[in-house]
């Protein structure tokens, strides 16, 4: 779709927000609904569709994380919009209080909010933060990822279907699409992806000083305290790398645990990962050749610098085995560069300290993670770090939370969807100050021309 097209849409959409004016409650309602039953109708053609564009990917697995994942946040802002929308009280300015002035904040849409998503989730990274801008009274405009084009043409097919293009449509196309969608004047504009190309997002969209939601990802940590249960550990950890083939913004990248602790961790983690995968039928085949041979790369940097590689399950194409890359070089690839796929580096420790510096060294991630049961050293981990979101005693299961922000920090993104917090996102947020109907200043001597009185007053005012 050429850059005038794009542009059009956006003007379309545009006129239609000016011409509607305030958007009820129940219309918002009744918008999220439309995208629940499209994809209630549609769900089985976009997981055929998934799957095609993965090239392998369990109907199963694109239910779980793209249907039901997108369905629970669309839910979630249908159910409770109505109370987010409500006026919110502020005190008024004293004195002018006391004589009836009264203050408050109105949540108001910001217009029309493009929306561009990744392939890895590549419904649930347009169609959840879609909740949170429908919910605000927002149109949208949905640019999907060109590596799953398949579900962008179901995805279009269907919307097309249930809504009209001046309320919600879907911008299809390459790269040189995306960086035109990114340049056009958006009230707002949701990114997902890497952080070299959020840069190059965040560059476009400051021409038109349009604000960002950015969802970047990095290189999530997991801290494995001397108090946990290694092999209750090592299961959860696995269970959340598995997920998607490792292809998660969320998905846990390098562990850090006891050095005592390597062995029986290595051999929990293999004996989890092949009872649930006994063949690679349930596997997530990587999502092209590229991306296979750059998860190649890594390993084979990681194994010509000395680095010990263990490996789990069956490979079968790009259905690639688990590889667990056991204490590499620091400046390795594999450590160094956001994964994105079957592996996960395992660095030990002598004291959890070396972990936390090293988080601390490395730019802020998406998700942050931490096994144990000793209460003190959990506080410890959370003062001691910043990152998107956390999980304690799991992996990946922070962003499920329909009423918590979903979102990263510094190198992982900025702003939020999700929940309340993501109606206030995509909301301009007016403050609102109401006059009472007797306006004392006059008779007080607040106006000029200024007196002694007045002055003096000014003076005593100014306390520490």
């Amino acid at each position: 779709m050429p850059h005038q097209s794009i542009r059009h849409l956006r003007e379309v959409q545009r006129a239609a927000f000016v011409a509607e004016g305030p958007v009820t409650a129940a219309e918002r309602s009744a918008r999220l609904q439309r995208v629940i039953d499209l994809l209630v109708e549609h769900h089985e053609a976009l997981c055929a569709a998934m799957d095609e564009d993965f090239g392998g990917r369990p109907a199963v697995f694109s239910t779980m994380n793209d249907i039901l994942g997108s369905l629970a946040s669309l839910k979630h802002a249908r159910d409770n919009l109505a109370s987010w929308m409500t006026p919110d009280p502020r005190p008024s300015v004293a004195p002018f209080d006391a004589f009836g002035a009264t203050a408050w904040v109105q949540y108001q849409p910001k217009g029309v909010v493009g929306i561009i998503g990744t392939w890895n989730a590549p419904l649930y990274t347009l169609l959840s933060p879609l909740a949170s801008v429908l919910a605000a009274g927002n149109r949208a405009v949905l640019k999907p990822s060109e590596i799953a084009p398949r579900t962008g043409a179901v995805l279009a097919a269907a919307v097309a279907q249930h809504f009209d293009p001046a309320l919600l449509a879907v911008v299809n196309g390459d790269a040189a699409v995306a960086a035109d969608f990114s340049a056009q004047p958006w009230a707002h504009l949701v990114f997902t992806g890497s952080t070299a190309v959020g840069k190059a997002v965040m560059a476009a969209a400051a021409a038109n000083l349009v604000p960002l939601t950015l969802e970047l990802g990095g290189k999530s940590p997991v801290l494995v305290g001397r108090s946990a249960d290694i092999g209750n550990a090592a299961e959860r950890i696995i269970v959340g790398k598995a997920g998607n083939g490792g292809q998660l913004c969320v998905s846990p990248d390098v562990v850090w645990l006891p050095r005592e602790q390597l062995e029986p961790f290595v051999a929990a983690a293999r004996a989890c990962h092949e009872g649930m995968f006994p063949d690679s039928a349930d596997v997530v085949a990587v999502v092209n050749e590229r991306h296979h041979q750059r998860i190649a790369g890594y390993l084979e940097d990681a194994r010509a610098r000395g680095a010990r590689i263990e490996t789990a399950g069956l490979a079968d194409g790009r259905r690639m085995a688990l590889h667990l890359v056991i204490d590499p070089p620091a400046d390795s690839l594999v450590a160094t560069e956001e994964i994105f796929g079957p592996a996960m580096v395992v660095n030990t420790y002598a004291g959890i300290g070396e972990a936390l510096a090293a988080v601390n060294a490395a730019p802020n991630p998406l998700a942050l993670y931490y096994f144990g049961s000793d209460p003190r050293e959990q506080q410890h981990v959370l003062d001691h770090t910043l990152s998107g979101g956390v999980s304690i005693n799991d992996v990946t299961m922070h962003p499920a939370l329909a009423d918590a922000p979903f979102g990263g920090v510094g190198a992982s993104g900025m702003g939020h969807y999700h929940g309340r917090e993501g109606f206030l996102a995509f909301s301009h947020a007016r403050s609102v100050y109401q006059a009472g109907a007797h306006d004392p200043r006059r008779e007080w001597g607040m106006l000029p021309p200024y007196g002694d009185q007045l002055r003096a007053m000014m003076r005593a005012a100014v306390t520490p």
